[in-house]
């Protein structure tokens, strides 16, 4: 799907799943949020799903950055790739996986068929993320199974 065609399907939505951090949370592993006019203004008049999929799974705030090992988004949730922390390396596959169904779970309550994701993140990313230290093109976990499911998913980049 083209990018024209991903925002043209976040402008049809009426409810769109959003990760917290671009709507001002500051979820992130660092603690902090990466609030976006551009995403507010994206939004006007819809209803929004926030979601973090990784303090939904119940990792912290801040928490130990994370990067995927030996593949994208698609290959961890094959069980071909893993999610590990960069500085010690405690792997965070499950809980990765586990924020994933979590923001499915949010995403069909709701009736979302659009998400609005943070690029390069493990988790969101949707055209880019890390793996093994570099960002390559490929989604993170919750974007990948949003996408496999059947929702469209963009990035605040996208807008």
């Amino acid at each position: 799907m083209t990018r024209e065609e991903r925002v043209a399907a976040l402008h049809e939505a009426r409810v769109v799943l959003v990760s917290a951090c671009l709507l001002g949370e500051a979820c992130r592993y660092d603690g902090k949020s990466k609030g976006s006019d551009k995403v507010m203004r994206a939004l006007e008049g819809k209803e929004v799903v926030p979601v973090c999929p990784e303090t939904g799974a119940g990792l912290g705030i801040p928490r130990p950055a994370v990067e995927l090992k030996g593949g994208a988004g698609a290959e961890v949730l094959a069980g071909r790739a893993r999610a590990a922390e960069v500085e010690s390396g405690t792997d965070r596959t499950e809980a990765f996986r586990r924020g994933a169904e979590l923001a499915l779970a949010a995403a069909r309550r709701f009736g979302v068929t659009v998400a609005l994701l943070k690029e390069r993140s493990p988790s969101c990313g949707t055209q880019g993320t890390h793996v093994d230290g570099v960002v390559v093109k490929g989604q993170g976990v919750t974007a990948a199974l949003l996408s496999q499911s059947g929702l469209t998913v963009l990035s605040d980049e996208d807008l």
